[in-house]
């Protein structure tokens, strides 16, 4: 049964409605972590090294996607709450078109200078090599990837999160195919890792281009688009916390490569990539959950409906502390088997993760709070606090904490940079949503 974003949110509806994106977001990761572990069991420590070395770089790039496709249905949404449909798909269209345009312009200069990057971040001899060929794969390919991020955020504008799902699904299982057939079968390593994500970008992009295309009036579609800059900087504006967010995660992540290089080597590198990939399934439920939620609040907003924007907050803290709780005891419980799956290999390897897993999952505690801090004042428009939060919390605290905690804790002070920075963030995001209550009165 479709639930449309004017209706009233129980529990059961809305655990319904967000569920879609959740499992799409925790199917994302899953699929991401398919891709590391035939790279890191079939081509080697190295290959994988090399590829979480270069993959911070191409995500500060997808970050675009995600500033247009958070920021534009923000926008999007508050328009159909207002009663504008046709203005709406105006503004979807010139939105999507934008953005391919923009995708095709950064995706030559990243091809062009992945090599002077990677030497410049600290690639050693035995991982530059497949880090340069890894990233011209995937840059050539990247706007595909801005748009697979961007379209994800309109399909639940346009009331289809369930939709959204299958086609990551479809996408997902294209990827960890590909990775089966062109890593073990065909032997073609780190090129064949790159070859299967980008495949599945363009599967993950060509299937809600088409179905935008092909649907009603009456509905979120593309149609010819109209130039309007100021949507175009509206949208950019109100979605910069989750460009910052990104790019501040990529940042960071070079950062602590560079540290890890310093404090444990190329084994500190690739236990930090299993957490991040690790990372990617419990704090892609709280991405899920919020940019799922987002159009509903945006929507409320837009229509004035100030008692289910209450009833959307309240039921939302609740749920996302429900989840804090489940998801910090299951990641300090299973970081034996998760670690195991990566580098079983490798016994000190695995004890090194083991331990940078468990410090790390502490944050988990936390960050659901922040991130749906920050998505709330997207979905309200208000891109100056989101970004705020989304930017102290991603990068001021973080590089404070990966830069000081290691002087005093040394290789155990970087696991516990983010814990550390998420606590710090929470401050603020309390203080942010307390300030601004009688101007948005979600409670």
């Amino acid at each position: 049964m479709k639930i449309g974003l004017g209706e009233h949110f129980n529990y059961k509806k809305l655990i319904r409605f967000v569920l879609p994106s959740i499992v799409m977001m925790i199917f994302i990761s899953i699929y991401g972590i398919v891709d590391g572990i035939f790279v890191s069991n079939i081509v080697g420590s190295n290959a994988f090294a090399s590829v979480n070395f270069v993959m911070p770089v191409l995500m500060i790039i997808g970050a675009i996607g995600f500033m247009v496709g958070t920021g534009g249905s923000a926008l999007v949404s508050l328009t159909i709450g207002q009663g504008h449909q046709k203005k709406a798909n105006e503004y979807f269209s010139l939105l999507i078109y934008f953005l391919l345009a923009t995708g095709i312009v950064v995706s030559l200069l990243i091809f062009i200078f992945v090599d002077k990057m990677v030497r410049w971040l600290g690639a050693d001899a035995t991982i530059v090599n497949d880090c340069i060929l890894y990233g011209r794969i995937l840059s050539a390919l990247m706007p595909f990837f801005l748009l697979q991020n961007c379209f994800q955020n309109f399909l639940v504008v346009a009331e289809k999160p369930g939709f959204g799902l299958i086609i990551t699904v479809v996408a997902g299982v294209t990827n960890m195919v590909l990775d089966f057939l062109f890593m073990y079968v065909f032997k073609m390593g780190v090129a064949g890792a790159a070859c299967a994500t980008g495949i599945s970008w363009i599967v993950g992009t060509t299937i809600p281009f088409l179905y935008f295309i092909k649907r009603k009036e009456n509905e979120l579609k593309l149609v010819k688009p109209k130039w309007n800059s100021s949507v175009v900087v509206k949208s950019c504006s109100n979605g910069l916390s989750e460009m910052l967010s990104n790019i501040s995660l990529s940042i960071v992540n070079m950062l602590f490569n560079m540290q890890l290089m310093k404090y444990a080597g190329a084994n500190g590198v690739v236990a930090y990539g299993i957490i991040m990939y690790v990372s990617f399934i419990f704090v892609g439920t709280y991405q899920g959950y919020s940019f799922a939620i987002a159009p509903v609040i945006g929507y409320n907003y837009g229509a004035k409906n100030n008692k289910e924007l209450k009833n959307i907050f309240k039921k939302s803290i609740i749920i996302i502390g429900i989840f804090s709780v489940v998801m910090t005891v299951a990641a300090e419980s299973l970081s034996p088997l998760l670690a195991n799956i990566f580098v079983s290999y490798d016994k000190d390897l695995v004890a090194m993760t083991t331990l940078a897993i468990r410090i790390f999952s502490l944050s988990f505690i936390i960050s659901g709070f922040n991130i749906f801090a920050s998505s709330l004042f997207t979905a309200l428009n208000n891109g100056i606090i989101s970004a705020l939060i989304s930017f102290l919390r991603t990068f001021v605290f973080q590089i404070i904490m990966i830069f000081g905690l290691p002087l005093l804790f040394d290789l155990n002070g970087l696991w516990m940079s983010v814990v550390f920075a998420e606590i710090l963030s929470v401050i603020v995001s309390i203080c942010c949503v307390c300030c601004n209550r009688k101007r948005y009165q979600y409670f």
